[in-house]
């Protein structure tokens, strides 16, 4: 297995945070336990996957303090993997992507999940981006955000200083 490259001394906020979701089986292991899923057998039967990469997926998400495992609320011998608040923290994220994938890589007439609203039934609202002052934004009217200086930035757990890649873009 090729190892991966760690962004997590990264100084963008959308680099850093591909360390633990950073695949398509972590997203959805964490769409599934937003749908309500919580046991490792009900993960693997909704995913199809294979019980290792399962497991090893489960386990950087529970690393990176998105899941944590707690005993079975049936009394059982199993444990339960729930989100805690940073993985709930994904909702808007997965709407998001959901959003899009809807707009994006579906015909206009073809079937779809739909994500509604428990109390009226009704569709969720497409999200939108908005200014302090409540306009709509467009990528046109935000900045790059600069790197902060060089005294600022974070060391690596290690002691040990690495060289970070910044481009400045987010």
């Amino acid at each position: 297995m090729v190892k991966r490259t760690s962004h997590g001394d990264a100084l963008c906020g959308v680099a850093r945070p591909l360390d633990a979701i950073g695949d398509w089986w972590s997203l959805l292991i964490v769409r599934d336990a937003f749908d309500g899923l919580r046991r490792f057998g009900e993960f693997q039967r909704s995913l199809g996957l294979a019980k290792n990469i399962l497991s090893v997926r489960l386990r950087n998400l529970v690393e990176h303090g998105i899941m944590e495992t707690r005993p079975a609320a049936d009394g059982s011998a199993y444990q339960d993997y729930v989100l805690t608040e940073k993985g709930r923290g994904l909702f808007t994220l997965l709407v998001a992507l959901r959003q899009w994938g809807d707009a994006y890589f579906f015909e206009p007439d073809e079937a779809r999940v739909v994500l509604v609203d428990k109390e009226t039934g009704s569709p969720v609202q497409a999200l939108e981006l908005r200014s302090q002052d409540g306009r709509v934004l467009t990528p046109e009217d935000t900045m790059v955000i600069h790197p902060p200086p060089k005294a600022s930035r974070r060391q690596p757990p290690s002691g040990r200083k690495r060289a970070a890649k910044t481009t400045g873009k987010s």
